[in-house]
């Protein structure tokens, strides 16, 4: 499974990048908005120099026309760019569009197999399953990460399922273990992942022992 950190944060990216786990990233406006730094392309471009693989970076217009020019525009940043485009009768037209013009899309807001599956025919090179907010909607959202992987295996369909709003260490297992493809995940719960109770234990008991046997590495 692919690891796409999902932050606009610059700072927190070249950190977690630094551990050699990340794969991409992705961003969304109400990321960017957080950030001081308002100029959304160079923003873009600089996440592109710090993560080698997959930046998603979405449109922020309703209409076909407005989203097949941003598409353009943003595709033409950098090489690894993904276009987010939602989920939307405009956003699968738009995804048909990029498909047939050789741009890589990102169908987002996407909360239910059927809509994977009409992202799936529509062209787009990822979709999403929000578990979080799924799972805030009173549903499982691990259940429609499951069913949309077994709609896009039964077809053979091209596109690649994202486990989106990860909110926590046991999200992500839990993604890996039914197969997704990618998941995109804050820099916190990546942190998360690394840290295990019997680990830091462990560490402590080897740092004794050695101190205590005299032993040097020399």
């Amino acid at each position: 499974m692919q690891i796409w950190i999902d932050t606009a944060d610059v700072n927190a990216i070249k950190r977690v990048a630094e551990l050699g786990v990340v794969n991409g990233a992705t961003t969304n406006p109400s990321l960017c908005a957080k950030q001081s730094n308002k100029d959304f392309k160079a923003m873009v471009k600089e996440i592109c120099g710090l993560v080698n693989g997959p930046v998603s970076a979405e449109v922020v217009v309703p209409d076909f026309e407005g989203m097949c020019s941003q598409a353009e525009m943003l595709s033409k940043l950098h090489e690894n760019v993904i276009v987010k485009v939602p989920c939307t009768n405009e956003g699968l037209k738009a995804a048909k569009y990029c498909k047939e013009h050789g741009i890589k899309t990102n169908v987002t807001l996407t909360f239910s197999p059927n809509q994977v599956l009409l992202a799936a025919k529509a062209g787009a090179t990822y979709t999403n399953i929000f578990i979080g907010r799924v799972d805030d909607a009173g549903h499982d959202g691990m259940a429609a990460v499951e069913e949309s992987l077994q709609i896009l295996k039964n077809y053979k369909l091209e596109t690649k399922l994202i486990a989106a709003s990860v909110r926590s260490v046991q999200h992500a297992q839990q993604a890996a273990l039914l197969g997704c493809h990618v998941a995109t995940i804050p820099p916190e719960i990546i942190e998360k992942m690394v840290k295990h109770p019997l680990t830091e234990l462990g560490l402590k008991k080897f740092k004794a022992d050695w101190e205590k046997s005299g032993c040097k590495m020399e």
